[in-house]
């Protein structure tokens, strides 16, 4: 994300924000050649041969390209699910063009419903303009939930959480993701032209505070509050009883926003125990979550068919 993390991988600076999404195109071709290398009955396991597989049906990799060179036969064969599923975040334009040509679920920040439907609506037609099914992809953005046995009791917990969250914190974890010194400004201080083209981190983060502000130029405030980095201001926070958390997130999936929600946790530990105590049993009564699991691989349980050999390989 960062210089110096680039700097503890060995680089002398973090490459380019787009250039790291062609560089990843590349490395991706490299790896779903190698995953899509065996034919699914390619293993014949003959004891009395000897013979483990045909070698007839594995395919050797001779690649050579701008980032990467590879060239041998993959030791390993596919996966009960043709291929492991591909999860990506990234809501830069780039980030949404890659995500649209690889991707199987794209992890999503929305700030509210109606926007998450504008967006949902925007990626869904760009997978398609990719040549992919959009109903084989996956949206599914970050959400918190404070759940409470009455109204006042979850935003009693909403009040309590949100005190715990100090401003230098969201500049820390600012600075980690964009790649770029916050402390350098001052809190009412707005970023130049310059200043905001040469930010080579999330990206995405930068045109939400961008958006948000309604400001050519944002200040330091800006990112802080807008953003949210730091808080349960960053994703939408549902907040009341079991019943009214269910209702939010019913609303999203049959409104058209998401097929699935990332949930994160607003404390450790307990977040996510009060949400499968209280909100999953009222989302399995209301029959918009399932009560066991539809197989054993994760493509299974996402409802995404098994991989076909080199189906990412699109005209």
């Amino acid at each position: 994300l960062n210089d110096s993390e680039a700097h503890n991988m060995g680089r002398a600076e973090h490459p380019a924000h787009d250039l790291r999404y062609d560089r990843a195109d590349e490395f991706l071709e490299i790896v779903l050649s190698h995953w899509d290398a065996w034919e699914d009955d390619a293993i014949i396991n003959d004891r009395e041969t000897g013979i483990f597989a045909d070698p007839a049906k594995v395919k050797r990799l001779d690649h050579k390209g701008r980032w990467y060179n590879a060239q041998g036969t993959f030791t390993v064969p596919r996966t009960p699910q043709g291929r492991p599923v591909l999860i990506q975040a990234g809501q830069s334009g780039r980030g949404r063009s890659f995500a649209s040509q690889w991707g199987d679920l794209i992890f999503v920040i929305y700030p509210n419903f109606k926007a998450g439907q504008r967006v949902y609506a925007e990626f869904k037609a760009q997978v398609a303009a990719s040549g992919r099914d959009p109903a084989q992809v996956r949206v599914c953005p970050a959400v918190y939930a404070i759940i409470g046995t009455s109204a006042d009791e979850a935003a009693e917990k909403r009040a309590l959480i949100e005190g715990l969250a100090k401003p230098v914190d969201g500049l820390a974890l600012l600075s980690e993701v964009l790649n770029y010194d916050f402390a350098s400004k001052r809190m009412d201080e707005a970023f130049t032209d310059e200043e905001l083209a040469g930010i080579k981190g999330l990206q995405a983060i930068r045109d939400r505070v961008v958006a948000g502000s309604g400001k050519q130029n944002p200040t330091l405030a800006d990112f802080v509050t807008i953003s949210g980095r730091g808080t349960i201001r960053e994703f939408p926070c549902f907040t009341g009883t079991a019943k009214s958390v269910a209702d939010e997130m019913q609303e999203w999936f049959e409104g058209e926003a998401c097929d699935g929600f990332v949930l994160a946790a607003t404390h450790m530990p307990g977040a996510y125990e009060d949400f499968t105590r209280l909100v999953v049993p009222e989302l399995q009564r209301r029959g918009v979550f399932r009560r066991e699991f539809a197989g054993t691989t994760l493509r299974d349980n996402l409802g995404l068919p098994r991989a076909a050999r080199f189906d990412w390989k699109r005209a």
